[in-house]
């Protein structure tokens, strides 16, 4: 039987570690994160499938602290696997396992390497994600590729609808390879590097919208950063607003200044080049519909502030 050590969090870290389970690994350590109070957890616990099974779980600041490595190497284990663990892991953890260390990554990789890749992958339009289980080196998600999962990115799809996907693509992927790689027979191809690029993380202020920007662009950016995310934000009366959910219209409003409307019940937003039809959005924090706005300000069109 195959030891593992888990480094694990997410959803997608409750559904791979689940397969491990299912296969049979035994698995030594689970080491996960404590959750933050000040972020929105919205996902499963890793700790908590853990514990349902008897399996140890630590949570250390950082993985890679000396009394943490040798608490790992006394385990002897023969793989690491990382679901969605937000740490790097340095080179004297990764020399531990016997047979690898193996991480799993929300992209098909070497595109979107890097931090929030479902985000960034809508956010440019992509039309197909997936993910990657690759073996790990010291620079993020640049080793050797093991399975790869793709799902489609819908025009329409919130980062929270295609993340799901992802979260199964991941199971998926786990699960296909993992008898050949518990038995050694797993193939590994290498990344060619140049068809991707790295990105980074992203904070909730690079969810406010330029206005200047296509329909599309701004439609991508607001369904990559929809609920549970922070959500595209404008300015408008003065006050603060969250685009929550938009859809393209084949509307035109070539010149006009980037504003708001409503008309016939229905809300609408002009963008550098076309129209968005905004279904659900917050006004200074409360939810509005087309109707209730129209009956507080009109049908009067109003321009976003800058």
């Amino acid at each position: 039987m195959s030891r593992a050590v888990v480094f694990a969090y997410h959803n997608v870290g409750v559904r791979c570690l689940s397969v491990l389970l299912a296969h049979g690994v035994d698995i030594a350590l689970v080491v996960t994160h404590q959750d933050n109070p000040k972020e929105n957890i919205w996902f499963d616990s890793v700790a908590r499938l853990a514990a349902l099974h008897g399996i140890a779980v630590i949570t250390p600041d950082n993985p890679n602290a000396p009394e943490v490595v040798e608490q790992i190497r006394a385990l002897q284990p023969d793989f690491f696997f990382s679901f969605y663990y937000r740490e790097m892991l340095k080179k004297e953890l990764l020399e531990i396992p016997k047979l690898g260390a193996l991480n799993m990554h929300g992209s098909l990789l070497p595109k979107y390497r890097g931090r929030v890749p479902v985000n960034w992958a809508i956010i440019r339009g992509e039309t197909e994600t997936g993910s990657t289980l690759h073996y790990m080196t010291e620079k993020p998600d640049n080793g050797d590729i093991v399975a790869q999962q793709a799902v489609p990115i819908l025009p329409n799809d919130t980062a929270l609808q295609v993340f799901q996907k992802v979260t199964v693509a991941a199971e998926m992927a786990l699960n296909h390879v993992l008898p050949d790689l518990l038995a050694g027979k797993a193939v590994a191809a290498k990344q060619d590097l140049g068809k991707g690029a790295y990105f980074g993380g992203r904070k909730a202020e690079d969810g406010v919208i330029d206005w200047s920007q296509s329909a599309l662009e701004i439609h991508n950016l607001v369904r990559a950063v929809a609920p549970p995310y922070p959500g595209a934000t404008t300015s408008l009366l003065g006050k603060p607003v969250r685009i929550l959910q938009t859809l393209q219209t084949r509307c035109t409003a070539s010149g006009e200044a980037a504003s708001f409307y409503v008309k016939e019940g229905k809300a609408y937003a002009i963008c550098g080049s076309g129209v968005l039809r905004v279904l659900s959005f917050e006004l200074d924090g409360i939810e509005m519909s087309a109707e209730k706005f129209a009956a507080l300000y009109g049908e009067t069109r109003f321009e976003f502030n800058r």
